[in-house]
């Protein structure tokens, strides 16, 4: 008598895209393309192309130095996160599903 001791999956290889990188970047699931990097002062953004089954998406990832000061950073995080609204609502053409302004009071709370 045998025993199995782990399941045996199987899936089917999805076809590399014509920009996908074509290496680790490409999963069983999904494929990604080469990073595109736009550094600027003190800051980089990184855009990779990715296709997960049949729908295909921009990821977006930023490193936007803080101010010391914790009101000042407040302010660039709240001021990050309304510019990405604008670029989403203005890439896709129609408005995102995220919380408008003055649907988190926590977030427009002042400290003392």
């Amino acid at each position: 008598m045998s025993a199995r001791t782990m399941a045996r999956l199987h899936r089917e290889p999805t076809e590399h895209t014509t920009w996908c990188a074509r290496d680790h970047r490409c999963g069983a699931a999904e494929h990604r393309s080469a990073d595109l990097i736009a550094d600027s002062v003190g800051g980089r953004a990184i855009v990779t192309r990715v296709r997960a089954g049949n729908v295909e998406y921009v990821e977006i990832r930023a490193r936007i130095p803080l101010h010391r000061n914790e009101d000042r950073a407040r302010w660039q995080l709240a001021t990050t996160l309304r510019l990405m609204r604008d670029l989403i609502t203005t890439v896709i053409g129609h408005t995102p599903a995220i919380t408008r302004r003055g649907d988190r009071p926590a977030i427009e709370r002042r400290f003392a």
